[in-house]
């Protein structure tokens, strides 16, 4: 292993931060905490919400530069990193995120709803960071979203394939897991994945999705996570629930990332009122590969400086 994946293998297990555990009525949502470097602090915590199939190290570098100014989490959400998985029978529906977090800020985070919040979000975090700010605008202070603008869609007509798709797949269940012989080999694996990492991001980001097995590591990460969604919004939906995003909104656009060359985004954009839009180089994971320096400084000065 070179020296970079050593260092990334470091930020795995980071100094600064700590694991943090939220009980809720129905599952247990897990995260890491950095505390604010200063004392006196008097700024509200940040909440920072993953991506799809990552977890709560997707922040490892971006949060310990935040937390100069106050005390950062970033959540695993549920069926990812060392958080609950779903009941059996039950699957991974956007809204049950919105949910979960919905229920996370009220019990854990809302201080009887006094205090908003600042909300930050990579692709299906920033999703569902959006959907909460959209629901509960007096909860949310600021809302950044990394490489992500708006729920993905699906037309109308599509709706009745895409639930008997959804439907096959949880009659006919999951493969049994890949067992890897060491986590070095599965996060090999990790870094040609729809969002391709380096090297250095991959050893960062794996150890947390996995668990060890008699014959090596599996995916802690729940299956079910990769089984089809049964319902989608459709455009006009997605369009009705970011007109109606009024708190202060910053979009990481990553040059790199998923949604450069992405048909409709600007029509999206149009939609949120009070709207900053920071290009930064990178990729999809603009906040943890490679220099993340652009992406630090756009939030540090959109959340601590206005």
């Amino acid at each position: 292993m070179n020296d970079a994946v050593l260092a990334a293998s470091r930020l795995a297990n980071p100094a600064g931060c700590r694991e943090a555990h939220w009980p809720l009525q129905n599952i247990e949502l897990a995260g890491l905490a950095w505390p604010a470097k200063s004392p006196a602090n008097t700024h509200p915590p940040v909440l920072m919400v993953h991506g799809w199939l990552d977890n709560a190290m997707t922040f490892a570098r971006l949060a310990p530069e935040l937390s100069e100014f106050t005390t950062v989490y970033g959540i695993d959400m549920a069926g990812h990193g060392h958080s609950s998985h779903r009941p059996p029978g039950y699957g991974y529906w956007l809204t049950d995120y919105v949910a979960d977090l919905c229920e996370l800020i009220d019990v854990h985070f809302s201080k009887g709803g006094e205090q908003p919040l600042d909300l930050v979000g990579h692709s299906l975090g920033g999703i569902v960071c959006a959907l909460y700010a959209a629901a509960f605008p007096e909860r949310v202070k600021r809302l950044v979203m990394i490489d992500s603008i708006g729920a993905l869609s699906r037309p109308a007509k599509e709706t009745i394939p895409q639930l008997r798709r959804a439907l096959q797949k949880k009659r006919s269940g999951s493969a049994p897991s890949a067992v890897y012989p060491s986590i070095e080999t599965a996060a090999k694996i990790r870094e040609g994945g729809l969002s391709p990492l380096s090297p250095e991001a991959a050893a960062t980001l794996v150890p947390r999705n996995m668990r060890e097995h008699p014959d090596g590591f599996v995916w802690r990460t729940d299956a079910r996570l990769r089984h089809p969604t049964a319902l989608m919004m459709t455009e006009e939906q997605v369009h009705a629930s970011l007109s109606v995003l009024t708190v202060p909104t910053l979009f990481v656009r990553a040059e790199g990332g998923l949604l450069a060359d992405r048909k409709g985004i600007d029509d999206r954009l149009k939609l949120i009122p009070d709207l900053t839009i920071v290009d930064v180089p990178g990729g999809h994971h603009c906040h943890l590969d490679g220099d993340t320096v652009p992406v630090a400084s756009a939030i540090k000065g959109f959340l601590f400086d206005a």
